[in-house]
């Protein structure tokens, strides 16, 4: 059986989950009677907690507010959310908040348990914030806090990602800052596969695994990390869609454009392949790698570019010289010394 200071806590706690609380109720999930109960409530009384009491039928017990603030009790995703709430605070553009929510994360990180602690700090090291952006959209904080504490530690991280066209895909990452852009929560990291540096929403990113393998940070090619994730969502806003059906296996395209579109197989022996991008440049060459017919559907400003392209190599063509017509040709001056030798 607990003890009273242990089930006082777990009175708080119940309190604290539900504005009001049959008594029967309460003293059912404690386990005790409703006179231990009366008890216990009384004891949260007398250390600053105001505790209402209802008689009655529909009687029962709320935790009411106060003349002070009394302690509180947060459980380990309770504690990371606060962290995060106050951190996001303290550098609020909102007049006299910043002062203040700097104080209370101060506090707050100060009597955590060393587990939650180092949870605490890596969100507040790692994180760089950043005025404006869209709205944002549910982040599981545990994929937070990895990939802060990835970001602190210089930890190669791997995850599963999801594109906005629904193409999911695993990447192996060297994270290197947390962005926080109005509501939405990006990680700044180098894309080992790709080669190159990229930003990942986090609402997108899913499974977060550290690798253990440790790594040198790369210098990053912009001003900050919120620069950088600034420049890459003004550019998205202005990216092409290319949607293209190609006369080849969904298994043949993806083999040759690997992880850069998204393929569907489609009937015939066709496939559908989609991908997003800033220069339609790239699309084209892409589409020439998979070296079959294609028809573009999407946008009318590819067909434009491989036009203008085909234009451009049929007129490179027909300068070219064949191949045994040159060796079959003379280096020059070569003709007139055979022509002279002949005529001795």
């Amino acid at each position: 059986m607990t003890g009273p200071g242990d089930r006082t806590l777990r009175l708080l706690s119940l309190l604290q989950q539900r504005r009001h609380w049959a008594g029967g109720d309460l003293a059912g999930r404690l386990g005790i009677s409703l006179r231990t109960l009366r008890r216990d409530v009384e004891r949260l009384r007398e250390i600053g907690y105001p505790v209402d009491a209802q008689p009655g039928v529909d009687g029962g017990y709320r935790l009411a507010p106060g003349a002070s603030l009394p302690p509180l009790l947060l459980d380990d995703d309770e504690a990371v959310a606060l962290t995060v709430g106050l951190q996001a605070a303290a550098q609020s553009a909102v007049a006299g908040m910043a002062e203040a929510s700097v104080r209370a994360l101060t506090t707050v990180v100060q009597v955590l348990p060393a587990r939650l602690r180092r949870r605490a700090e890596a969100l507040g090291a790692m994180t760089v914030p950043a005025p404006g952006g869209a709205a944002g959209a549910v982040v599981d904080p545990q994929v937070l806090v990895a990939a802060a504490a990835a970001c602190r530690d210089t930890e190669r991280l791997e995850f599963s990602y999801t594109a906005a066209d629904g193409a999911r895909t695993e990447r192996l990452t060297e994270p290197f800052r947390l962005v926080a852009m109005g509501r939405r929560w990006y990680l700044v990291a180098y894309d080992l596969g790709r080669g190159d540096w990229c930003s990942f929403r986090l609402d997108r990113l899913t499974a977060p695994r550290g690798t253990g393998q440790r790594f040198a940070p790369r210098p990053l090619p912009a001003e900050d990390a919120a620069a950088f994730v600034r420049r890459g969502t003004d550019a998205r806003s202005a990216a092409h869609v290319v949607v293209v059906l190609v006369d080849a296996s969904a298994v043949d395209v993806r083999r040759r454009v690997g992880p850069w579109a998204t393929v569907t197989e489609q009937s015939g022996g066709r496939c559908l392949m989609r991908m997003e991008t800033y220069d339609l440049t790239w699309a084209a060459l892409a589409l020439g790698s998979v070296e079959a017919e294609f028809t573009v559907l999407d946008p009318p400003a590819l067909r434009d570019l491989l036009a203008e392209w085909a234009a451009r190599f049929d007129r490179a063509a027909e300068r070219a010289v064949p191949v045994s017509r040159r060796r079959d040709r003379p280096p020059p001056g070569a003709r007139s010394a055979r022509s002279a030798g002949s005529r001795h």
